[in-house]
């Protein structure tokens, strides 16, 4: 995910990409989400670390990694 690597991401959730000059907030999930997906982790690894460290079941992790995947996507953060 080498556009993940492009963006500058502070410990408090904000986002910002360079190439367009665009910011955005994430909450604390979405930040563990980022860096695991910056460390090259798979799904099913980060479903496991969400279910973890936020004590939530697996189709919740789920559904939680999936939408901010399509946010990333949607917002061409990702390859």
């Amino acid at each position: 995910m080498s556009k993940l690597n492009s963006l500058a991401i502070s410990d408090n959730g904000f986002i910002f990409k360079p190439a367009t000059g665009e910011s955005f907030t994430t909450n604390e999930m979405g930040l563990f989400i980022i860096n695991l997906l910056k460390e090259g982790k798979s799904g099913d690894e980060i479903i496991n670390a969400i279910t973890e460290d936020f004590e939530i079941d697996n189709v919740t992790a789920g559904r939680d990694l999936y939408e901010f995947l399509d946010f990333l996507k949607r917002e061409n953060m990702t390859d």
